[in-house]
């Protein structure tokens, strides 16, 4: 279980994880496999059924319809390398999907409803990811809800920040990405009855009625510096801060 949990960690990187092969591994080396993205489907797939324990690389090779041979052949390192090879392509995907949205948005608002749509869409259709947080939760809540939490968070953010950069200051669309990035976790984490963010029209009442106001106060040259991050856990209350007593 252990190296299951090492194997499903949360990646950090500054663009989008390629899909086959690292630009600079050399032709013929292990991760130029033809069979590599098959292997993966496969994974995904007996994830979704049984879940990271009860998988084995004979039932990874059986649903991908390879070998065993071919699976060591493709990830030497076996179980555990599939699995991280299993989250960097989810990873790649899913960002690949976000630049297609927020590439072709032509104003901010369609950026922020597109990108919240499209992640919120693909965490709740990912078969897999639904039966480890019902069946494994230690394995993937720590990653969202916890400590590793903030690496994925400044993950979606480097990625999301130079689409959202066209309308403001790159520092302001550091903070607007990690916003938008926090939204769309705390929702696929805890879901409301009331707000669907797969739903574009009601994607689009929340950035309206509550992203687009905040975005603008950090506009406003007579306005404070605003810290829109939501519960900033590490930040400390001013020193004598503390309720106002009525008397």
């Amino acid at each position: 279980m252990e190296r299951s949990r090492a194997a499903l960690r949360v990646i950090e990187v500054d663009t989008v994880v390629p899909l086959a092969r690292p630009a600079d591994a050399p032709v013929g080396s292990p991760t130029d496999s033809p069979h590599r993205v098959r292997i993966i489907d496969g994974t995904l797939s007996c994830l979704a059924r049984h879940g990271t324990a009860k998988t084995t690389v004979d039932d990874i090779a059986r649903e991908s319809g390879v070998s065993r041979a071919t699976v060591y052949r493709a990830f030497p390192g076996g179980r555990d390398e599939i699995l991280g090879a299993v989250v960097d392509t989810e990873m790649a995907r899913l960002f690949s999907a976000l630049g297609v949205r927020l590439g072709t948005a032509g104003d901010l608002e369609s950026a922020l409803v597109g990108g919240i749509v499209e992640a919120s869409v693909r965490l709740r259709d990912h078969a897999a990811l639904h039966f480890l947080v019902e069946h494994e939760p230690g394995i993937i809540l720590g990653h969202l809800a916890f400590a590793d939490s903030d690496r994925l968070l400044a993950t979606a953010s480097r990625f999301t920040a130079p689409f959202l950069a066209r309308w403001m200051s790159p520092s302001e669309a550091e903070r607007v990405a990690e916003w938008a990035a926090r939204i769309v976790l705390s929702y696929a984490i805890s879901p409301s009855d009331r707000t669907d963010l797969c739903d574009p029209a009601q994607a689009r009442r929340l950035v309206a009625t509550f992203m687009i106001p905040g975005i603008d106060a950090l506009h406003s040259a007579a306005a404070a510096p605003i810290d829109i991050t939501p519960f900033p856990g590490s930040r400390s209350a001013p020193t004598g801060a503390g309720p106002t007593a009525a008397s």
